[in-house]
C-alpha cells in the first residue's frame, strides 16, 4: 500500500508551499477543520492521521517501527518525500509537536516552519524539569488505560479539553479516542508519556512557533517555556485559551497567532 493511502492523506489548498498538519493523541485529521481553510487559499494544505489512527491502515501498524516517536516521524518524512515537499510549514498538535520537530532533525530540507501547538519534550518531572505528572501519575495514567480504555477515555477527555462550560468538545475528544483502536492506543500513549525528547530541541534548525494555552494541565505553562528556551530560533506566544486543544477550542485565536508568526517570517526574509 502507498503511504498516500497508509496515512489516508488529504490534499487540498491552491498554494505552491505546502502546509503540513499532524494531530495528536488519539485523534485524527478531522481535528483541524476549524483550522487549515483559513491557509488554503496561500498554501497547499496536507492533512493525515498517524498510522493506528482515523482513516490509517490499522494493517500497517508494527509495534517494533511504533515504538518511539521516531517511527511517526520517518512516516512523516515518507509522506512528504512522496509529496515533493520542501521549505514547508509543520503545524503539530501536542505529541506530533515533538513528532515534526525530531522529522525536521532528520530532514532539515522538508520545513522552514513549525509551529508546536501544546508541545511537551517530557511528560515526567525530573531533576530541574517540570514536565507536569510524576513518574507515579504516568503509570497510574497509563495502568488505567491498559484495563478501561473506554473508562479512560470519558475520564480523560475532559481533562484534556478543559472548557467544562462548553461539554460539546468534552464529547467530540471521548468519541475521537473511543473510535481508536484500544491496543493501538494503549501503544501509542505509552511511546508518548514515556518520550523524552529534550536533547533533540537543540538540532532543531527550523524557525519555530511555540503555542501554549494558559491552563492546560498535559503541557503546563512551564513546559512551553521550556521548549521555547531549548528551540535555537523559536518565538513564544501565551494564548488566551484553556485546555490543551486550541486547535477546536479558540480556532481564531490559533489561527491569528499563527498568520502573525508566518507575516513576522516572511517580512525579514524581504529585508
Amino acid at each position: 500500500m502507498g503511504v498516500l493511502r497508509r496515512n489516508n492523506v488529504q490534499i487540498m489548498g491552491s498554494g505552491q508551499k505546502a502546509m503540513v498538519f499532524a494531530h495528536g493523541f488519539g485523534c485524527d485529521q478531522n481535528m483541524w477543520r476549524f483550522v487549515w481553510p483559513t491557509f488554503a487559499d496561500e498554501y497547499r494544505i496536507i492533512l493525515f492521521d498517524h498510522v493506528g489512527c482515523g482513516g490509517s491502515d490499522l494493517k500497517a501498524y508494527n509495534v517494533g517501527k511504533y515504538a518511539s516517536l521516531e517511527g511517526y516521524a520517518d512516516d512523516l518524512i515518507e509522506i512528504c518525500r512522496e509529496l515533493d515537499i520542501t521549505h514547508g510549514i509543520f503545524v503539530g498538535h501536542s505529541v506530533s509537536a515533538m513528532i515534526g520537530a525530531v522529522a525536521s532533525i532528520q530532514a532539515p530540507e522538508l520545513f522552514d516552519d513549525l509551529v508546536m501547538i501544546g508541545p511537551s519534550p517530557r511528560y515526567i518531572d525530573d531533576e530541574d524539569y517540570t514536565g507536569g505528572f510524576s513518574e507515579a501519575q504516568i503509570e497510574e495514567l497509563l495502568d488505567f488505560l491498559d484495563d478501561n480504555h473506554m473508562g479512560w477515555s470519558q475520564a480523560m477527555a475532559p481533562v484534556i479539553m478543559g472548557n467544562p462550560d462548553r461539554p460539546e468538545l468534552s464529547a467530540e475528544l471521548t468519541n475521537s479516542f473511543c473510535m481508536t483502536d484500544p491496543e493501538i492506543a494503549k501503544r501509542f500513549a505509552r511511546v508518548t508519556f514515556l518520550s523524552d525528547n529534550r536533547a533533540d530541541l537543540a538540532l532543531v534548525t527550523a524557525r519555530a512557533l511555540v503555542l501554549q494555552c494558559s491552563e492546560d494541565v498535559i503541557a503546563p505553562q512551564a513546559v512551553g517555556a521550556y521548549v521555547h528556551q531549548c528551540l535555537p530560533n523559536s518565538a513564544f506566544v501565551l494564548l488566551q485559551a484553556t485546555g490543551h486543544c486550541p486547535n477546536l477550542s479558540a480556532p481564531e485565536e490559533t489561527i491569528s497567532a499563527m498568520k502573525t508568526f508566518l507575516e513576522a517570517r516572511d517580512r525579514e526574509r524581504q529585508i
